[in-house]
């Protein structure tokens, strides 16, 4: 067991989650190329028979059991990593981590729902709610930028990239297991992920924060937010998210060839990014585009 001064308090998370996911595992790991990764590939293993080599116990390098996890299954799991060395993000991105200054984990468990249309979105406002209870009206400090990440505001449509989200499904009979994959910045870095873009950290907003403090403060509320997702969908987070919009309002650029441009105004009921342009309201949907803010314009001579 290495030495660490993080404390996780595995068993009670386990406790406190359990009952909404039956059958859940909580695992804290001390290093792992993508928790996404793996437990997508442990879906992916084929099922043995009871007893048989595929229900070992899986290593743990922190705390003692691991609460009763399978080698290969889709039963929910939430698998921390305390340093992920080939985090993922979305479109290919990585996602650079420093070991003990960020908090990486995914949450594993089968979904079954006719429509996934704003699921990041929806996410996005469980956590930023989490980690910002009250924030002030028309001034968070933690805003939302379409469709997948958490900024810490600076200003109004500026700031710096707090955490990411990246969500991925497999096949799990007739539902579908859900992969969740959360990287929250906590401690101040140094490095910035591709793009360029300045990372943000909640240390600036509350100087004590640590890993494991936030994810007994996350876990529960996501853990509660995916389950609302399930039963009503994005329109139940609607109003929230647009509360701490980022892009609203705000010229942006887009990847898609027919909308390269326009004003963002807001997000449908189905979490669709809507792009007012000279053609029209365009309607864009999570996984085809990449958004950014435009480049703030040089001063007039």
């Amino acid at each position: 067991m290495p030495d660490t001064q993080l404390h996780w308090g595995a068993e009670s998370l386990w406790q406190q989650l359990e009952p909404l996911l039956p059958g859940l595992s909580v695992e804290i790991v001390a290093r792992i190329a993508s928790t996404n990764t793996a437990l997508l590939e442990r879906a992916r293993v084929d099922s043995q028979p009871e007893g048989d080599s595929a229900f070992v116990q899986v290593r743990r390098s922190i705390e003692s059991g691991a609460f009763g996890r399978r080698a290969a299954d889709i039963q929910p799991c939430l698998l921390v990593a305390e340093h992920q060395t080939a985090g993922r993000g979305r479109m290919g991105r990585t996602w650079k981590s420093v070991p003990g200054a960020s908090l990486t984990f995914s949450l594993a468990l089968p979904m079954r729902m006719a429509d996934w249309s704003g699921l990041s979105l929806a996410v996005g406002v469980a956590l930023a709610d989490a980690m910002e209870p009250q924030p002030e009206p028309g001034r968070p400090r933690i805003g939302l930028k379409w469709p997948n990440d958490l900024w810490l505001m600076s200003g109004p449509g500026s700031g710096s990239k707090l955490g990411g989200i990246l969500i991925e499904t497999v096949a799990a009979g007739a539902q579908r297991l859900a992969v969740i994959g959360i990287g929250l910045n906590v401690q101040p870095q140094e490095a910035v992920p591709d793009g360029g873009t300045e990372f943000g950290a909640l240390q600036e907003l509350e100087p004590q924060a640590s890993a494991p403090a936030l994810l007994e403060r996350v876990a529960l509320p996501l853990v509660q937010a995916l389950k609302q997702f399930e039963r009503e969908g994005f329109r139940a987070f609607a109003a929230r998210y647009a509360a701490r919009d980022l892009l609203q309002g705000r010229a942006v650029r887009t990847t898609l060839r027919d909308v390269p441009e326009g004003v963002a105004q807001g997000v449908s009921d189905d979490g669709a990014l809507l792009v007012d342009t000279p053609g029209g309201l365009q309607r864009i949907t999570s996984g085809e585009v990449s958004v950014r803010l435009n480049p703030p314009e040089p001063p007039s001579c």
